[in-house]
């Protein structure tokens, strides 16, 4: 498989300067639910729990950059703010709700996403159901990133050290702690494995990877409203990691990237004339429904780790 990871870097390299305007932005789209995808997929793949959330740390993290750059905070101070802000928030509301197993969790975590998308909506510190609008661009070090291709390789490496930290987590001490978990909870903490805290460490991880995923996105769009951040992109989030293999930082990744472009297929065919107001949402839960049946009867595992045991 090693050949298969340096043909995706070679591409991730090349393709943002051959790609077409459009293009470059779904590039981007793609890159960021990578970003958020990896963390969910190690908190559902070794942690055992289903997220109905994940967006909602993504607009946390997409609205603490914003806030702060439009305070005149140093734009790289507030990108950094991000992913940190995502992950205290996951820590303060993981130590309840993370007692809560299977449909309990995940009903849980997307109602944390519906209250934090109804406070935004009404806070007119945060722009109310309009938004922030007039965000800066992203500088470092007097350079300003003002270009789409500026944002595609400022992602490329975004993906990069989200994938390498969850190497580092998976490959550590607590990845065997983790993996041991994955096996079995009760096996696990008869084996003197903590649990409960692990469970919380890959919840803050995983937040942190969607918080940095939106802090990113804020000064990519430079606009921001509740509307950028559905439950349905939580629904996305989860189909992307249950495609690609739970667990898998490859299949994270590979379902990102193929969930990405039959998003942008659907989008392209539910705006055509004639369509009603209504279909790319009917399409898109659809399709999501039969790619998951599609999956659970023939790639139980997912599409990485099937490839894996073949080859």
């Amino acid at each position: 498989m090693k050949w298969a990871y340096a043909v995706a870097a070679v591409g991730a390299l090349v393709l943002p300067v051959v790609l077409a305007p459009g293009q470059l932005t779904v590039f981007i789209l793609l890159g960021l639910s990578a970003m958020a995808v990896v963390g969910l997929s190690l908190l559902m793949g070794y942690a055992g729990q289903v997220s109905l959330g994940q967006a909602a740390f993504t607009a946390l993290g997409a609205y603490t950059s914003g806030l702060l750059s439009l305070h005149h905070a140093p734009p790289l101070l507030a990108l950094v703010a991000a992913p940190v802000a995502a992950a205290l928030a996951a820590v303060v509301v993981g130590v309840p709700i993370l007692r809560l197993r299977g449909h309990q969790l995940a009903f849980a975590t997307l109602a944390l996403q519906i209250l934090l998308l109804s406070v935004l909506s009404g806070a007119q510190w945060a722009g109310g159901a309009v938004g922030l609008q007039g965000l800066p661009y992203l500088s470092v070090g007097g350079f300003e990133l003002d270009q789409d291709l500026d944002y595609a390789y400022l992602v490329v490496g975004g993906v990069l050290l989200v994938s390498l930290i969850a190497h580092r987590l998976v490959h550590s001490r607590v990845g065997r702690g983790l993996r041991a978990l994955a096996t079995g909870e009760m096996a696990a903490e008869a084996s003197g494995v903590p649990v409960g805290a692990y469970r919380l460490l890959v919840f803050a991880v995983s937040a942190a990877f969607a918080g940095l995923a939106g802090g990113i996105y804020c000064f990519f769009l430079g606009y921001l409203a509740p509307g950028s951040f559905p439950v349905l992109l939580s629904i996305e989030y989860v189909v992307m990691a249950v495609v690609g293999g739970l667990g898998s930082i490859a299949g994270a990744l590979l379902g990102a990237a193929l969930i990405t472009v039959v998003v942008q297929l659907l989008t392209s065919l539910a705006t055509q004339p004639g369509m009603p107001s209504y279909a790319p949402s009917v399409l898109s839960y659809a399709v999501y429904a039969l790619l998951l049946i599609a999956v659970v009867l023939f790639v139980p595992k997912g599409i990485v780790p099937t490839l894996r045991r073949s080859l």
